[in-house]
């Protein structure tokens, strides 16, 4: 959803639903993208752009509503006449793993999941020991897993499925870097149905840590890779699905993490974009079509279309018709 800040308190609607992770991002000025989630807490937040742990801010996001969130006046979320925008998952049902009782894993962790749109937000105490596990509740293999220590500084540890040796590659989605192979990352493991193995990283296996998982879903989302052609009449990407945000990162080198959705403008190709890992104002990027059932890229761009270039993306429909809430 797109908004517009006044400077004290308000509530954003026609999210559709009731949320339980909001990512907000100015986009007319150069503020931080500001991650929230109810597990954590109202209040609470991380940064892509930063590698700080929680931040905790009173006056940012305060409620999550049945239709959208409710907003203090920090010029992160609400500075008057500015404009922002808010991406929206649900997850919602309470999630619990007792390892030693269920024998399910090897550490404790608990959260919230929504195994019908494949996503799950797990908190959990890492205790630094290779080959520990957790529990991500989604009864399927997470593809994309975002993590993050919450009482210290470290980079945003991210683990995509379709990379070559997934397991052992770490990406950081507060940086540039192309990744590189890490065996503390997941310890050469990759996720299974039940658990994701982490290696003795503090970026994974930290005291205090939040990880947000992914997994396919038909007709909703959609994690995968491709190749780029350099043209403007650029590689289709099939995902089976009209996408409303679609974030994608080049692995054979360096390059940022562009973020396009159907909001800003919404019109192909100037699908305005913003940066996982940095501050700029969105900009019209006229960078890819979004189409019935997947994306064209439409640029000669070192971001998302190098000739030969080799990316993963990341892409969700609006909502799946399948489990779309009644209005």
């Amino acid at each position: 959803v797109l908004y517009t800040g006044n400077g004290s308190t308000q509530g954003i609607t026609g999210v559709g639903f009731q949320p339980n992770f909001s990512w907000i991002r100015e986009r007319s000025g150069g503020q931080h993208h500001v991650l929230f989630d109810s597990v954590r807490g109202v209040g609470d937040y991380l940064s892509t752009t930063s590698t700080a742990g929680d931040v905790t801010d009173a006056d940012t996001l305060t409620s999550f509503d049945s239709d959208g969130i409710s907003l203090g006046a920090d010029v992160k979320v609400n500075e008057n006449t500015v404009t922002y925008l808010a991406w929206n998952w649900r997850a919602g049902t309470a999630f619990s793993n007792d390892a030693s009782a269920t024998g399910v894993g090897t550490i404790d962790s608990s959260g919230s999941v929504n195994t019908d749109v494949g996503f799950s937000i797990i908190s959990y105490a890492g205790n630094t020991t290779a080959d520990a596990q957790i529990a991500h509740g989604l009864g399927v293999a997470p593809e994309v897993v975002i993590f993050k220590r919450r009482d210290g500084a470290t980079d945003w540890h991210t683990y995509h499925a379709s990379r070559a040796d997934a397991a052992g590659t770490l990406m950081y989605l507060n940086t540039t870097s192309a990744g590189g192979d890490s065996a503390a990352f997941l310890n050469d493991v990759a996720p299974s149905s039940t658990v994701i193995n982490l290696g003795d990283s503090a970026g994974t296996n930290g005291s205090s840590m939040i990880a947000y998982c992914f997994a396919s879903v038909d007709g909703y989302s959609k994690f995968g890779s491709y190749t780029g052609n350099g043209s403007t009449d650029g590689t289709f990407v099939y995902t089976g699905f009209r996408p409303a945000w679609v974030m994608i990162k080049r692995t054979d080198s360096t390059g940022s993490w562009p973020i396009t959705n159907n909001k800003a403008l919404g019109y192909n190709p100037d699908n305005n974009e913003l940066y996982a890992n940095l501050t700029q104002v969105e900009a019209a990027s006229d960078s890819l079509d979004y189409l019935s059932n997947g994306f064209k890229l439409r640029r000669n761009s070192g971001e998302d279309n190098a000739s030969g270039g080799t990316y993963i993306y990341m892409a969700f429909a609006e909502q799946p018709f399948k489990y779309s809430n009644a209005r």
